[in-house]
């Protein structure tokens, strides 16, 4: 529906401009709206690429065009919209060359139309697979947040919202999504200067080198990252600003936050030796000596309305990725294994 530029439709409800999606254009965006005028609005990616120009509108435009979503209401599955741009620009040439060839003889027996063939199967992106490439072509979230997928789990341990920091010199422990990382030279060092967004408000923040080194595989945009720090309040018209003094990631966390990791069980026990081979708990160097990253696991049974819990000794710790926790789920009862931070 939308046209080159953005425009109201009621009191509270803009429609995006077309234009301001990277990689179109106004001659682009002007030959989707004539052909859209012209025939009526799209049914699918091939009749929108048998419709339109591609003199003015090439793959990539398509492709941004579906990245920013303007092909949703026609296709949820974007990952299957962007593996079918090649089938679709074969499709409207084949069109095309069939309708030159009905208009040379007259008739439709030398050129018929073709059937559309099915999308491309693809598996739909992930939340931030598919709100990473949102941010490419329109410049920030529209559909969604990256926190939304991680912060029921991060409430459980991390309650305090940005929007509820506390003005005090205490130390405060905050998540959020960083965005607009850069590095600056300091008076004492290199400076890592970076947002932080949780969905409730956002905050400048900042992190001296040797923490920027230390977590440079975490401290970059779009990562989810747990801090804490201490909160520098505005004053002088400089905002309020998180000076942050420990980073962890989402693993990291849950051995940092994390009590167990619960496991139901049922007369079969998981294959404990293979999950701890693949996903074994990390050691770290400190001031302290080495350090140990690992979360603890409980087997629990339930039988005729008893339950036990087994805990497992040291040596079955392991470090809690996403992949480590879903073989752990896999080879649960009945999938449950959870978490438990408090």
């Amino acid at each position: 529906r939308g046209n080159y530029r953005f425009e109201p439709v009621t009191d509270k409800v803009i429609r995006y401009g077309l234009g301001a999606v990277k990689g179109t254009g106004q001659l682009a965006v002007e030959a989707v709206v004539r052909a859209r005028e012209e025939g009526g609005p799209f049914k699918s990616l091939y009749d929108f690429c048998v419709r339109i120009d591609r003199q003015r509108i090439n793959k990539r435009t398509v492709e941004a065009l579906i990245k920013a979503g303007a092909f949703d209401a026609i296709q949820q599955n974007r990952a299957s919209l962007i593996a079918s741009v090649d089938r679709a620009f074969e499709f409207a040439n084949a069109t095309a060359a069939n309708a030159a060839q009905v208009d040379i003889f007259g008739d439709s027996e030398h050129g018929s139309a073709t059937a559309e063939p099915e999308l491309v199967d693809a598996t739909p992106w992930g939340v931030k697979e598919r709100l990473t490439f949102e941010k490419t072509a329109v410049g920030f979230y529209l559909s969604g947040h990256l926190f939304d997928e991680v912060s029921h789990e991060v409430r459980r341990f991390c309650k305090r919202e940005i929007t509820d920091l506390l003005d005090s010199r205490d130390q405060q422990v905050i998540a959020g999504i960083v965005s607009d990382f850069r590095v600056i030279n300091g008076q004492r060092g290199r400076l890592a200067i970076f947002k932080l967004d949780d969905k409730s408000d956002s905050i400048d923040a900042t992190a001296d080198e040797a923490l920027m080194n230390a977590n440079r595989n975490t401290l970059k945009d779009d990562e989810l990252v747990i801090v804490s720090g201490r909160l520098q309040p505005a004053r002088g018209g400089f905002e309020a600003r998180f000076q942050v003094q420990q980073v962890w990631d989402l693993a990291s966390a849950r051995c940092r936050f994390g009590k167990f990791l619960r496991v139901a069980v049922n007369g079969k026990a998981p294959d404990i030796a293979r999950l701890l081979k693949d996903f074994p708990a990390r050691t770290e160097q400190s001031e302290h000596g080495e350090l140990v990253q690992g979360l603890p696991v409980r087997l629990s049974m339930a039988r005729g309305g008893a339950q036990v819990e087994l805990q497992l000794g040291e040596r079955a710790k392991f470090f809690p990725t996403d992949a480590a926790l879903a073989s752990w789920t896999a080879q649960a009862e009945a999938g449950k294994a959870a978490v438990i931070y408090e």
